[in-house]
């Protein structure tokens, strides 16, 4: 007789439930769902308002940029400012990757120019600060189109503003089909640069030497020719920058190692690309890849790991990864935000379920979701 013909064996009749199973890991919190157009970035002002973003990747895009009031999503600072002009990319808004509050509290908006990856015209690739105080905008920096080439797509960013009359910003430019780098800019002039341009710490791997997981499945994308690529083929996405200003950390979308480079090359115009190059530390493996990167005030480097539903950290001492949330709602966490109060914010929006990586069957379920997790820690203010 074959056990499966030992009808009393007592483990045939275990219900599912009761079976061993991935355990979550922490306490993930809902603070909001979206039904809409799937979100990327999230930030926490000061005061405790809530700002997220749509880039227009395909789905239907009424504002690019939104505030959460009273669980609703809400133009932000307005609807025209959202409401793209086709012959003047620079008056409006065309496509947003990320939101970011600043050490002054100002909301920052990063504007890819760029809807559905198409190669960006000037004015479109842009920072927009905005005073909260007013809900107004106060600053616009147009990149100029030998810093922010067609082929740009300027990811995240993050800020020092104790550097120069009014402070930096570097932004990851983590292009398809064109070059990667860090992009610097002097917030008081606007005059901006790039650095550690198409440089390999930049670059996603190639399938050969990186094949990411997602949900158990290989995350591939299958092209019109018949080819196969891996489907995190972006490169610099993700950005910290250290507690006390020293170094910016980056990371590739298609590669597990983390890396940093010393600020002060970065700023310093009068250094060759050889000699910036020099500061770059491979950080090393972070266990799976990430979209996602950020810092705390006590040194605390965090990662999204959208391999295993997960966020971890980077104890500032030891080096030491932990686990900070596991959990299967976690589809694909993409942009981290530590805000005042004491929270770990992330988005999570099944990004590897869109049509182009699922051979041309849109996988997503809705609600996109944003969450956060308690972590008793203050966000990095360079200020």
């Amino acid at each position: 007789m074959s056990i499966n013909q030992q009808k009393d064996t007592s483990w045939n009749y275990i219900p599912i439930q009761y079976l061993p199973a991935d355990q979550p890991l922490g306490v993930l919190e809902p603070v909001m769902y979206f039904n809409g157009a799937m979100p990327t970035g999230v930030t926490v002002s000061q005061q405790g308002r809530i700002f997220v973003n749509f880039p227009k990747w395909g789905d239907n895009v009424q504002f690019t940029v939104a505030e959460i009031k009273n669980g609703k999503t809400v133009a932000y600072p307005d609807e025209v400012f959202n409401q793209t002009d086709p012959n003047d990319h620079g008056k409006a808004l065309v496509s947003v990757q990320s939101v970011v509050v600043d050490p002054m509290d100002r909301l920052w908006i990063l504007d890819t120019g760029s809807p559905l990856f198409e190669p960006t015209k000037y004015g479109g690739p842009k920072m927009v600060c905005v005073n909260l105080a007013k809900d107004l905008v106060v600053k616009k920096i147009i990149l100029p189109q030998d810093v922010a080439f067609p082929t740009t797509y300027l990811n995240d960013v993050r800020f020092d503003l104790r550097r120069g009359s009014e402070g930096v910003a570097f932004i990851t430019d983590s292009s398809q089909k064109g070059p990667n780098g860090i992009i610097v800019v002097d917030l008081a002039s606007g005059v901006s640069w790039r650095r550690l341009h198409d440089h390999p710490s930049t670059k996603a791997e190639d399938l050969q030497n990186f094949l990411p997981i997602v949900e158990g499945r290989p995350f591939l994308e299958h092209l019109p020719n018949g080819s196969i690529k891996q489907g995190a083929s972006m490169g610099a996405d993700g950005i910290a920058i250290s507690s006390d200003g020293s170094r910016l950390y980056y990371c590739p979308l298609g590669s597990r190692k983390l890396y940093s480079v010393d600020t002060d090359s970065l700023v310093d115009r009068s250094l060759d690309e050889r000699k910036v190059a020099d500061t770059v530390i491979d950080e090393g493996d972070r266990g799976g890849a990430s979209d996602g990167l950020e810092s705390d005030a006590t040194g605390y480097i965090y990662s999204t790991n959208y391999e295993h539903n997960s966020i971890m950290r980077r104890h500032p001492n030891n080096r030491e990864w932990e686990t900070v949330v596991h959990d299967p709602r976690l589809l694909w966490p993409d942009t981290l935000s530590v805000a005042a109060d004491g929270y770990l914010y992330v988005t999570a929006n099944q990004l590897h379920r869109q049509a182009r990586y699922q051979k041309g069957q849109d996988l997503r379920r809705k609600p996109y979701s944003l969450f956060r997790v308690h972590i008793n820690t203050a966000p990095v203010l360079l200020k």
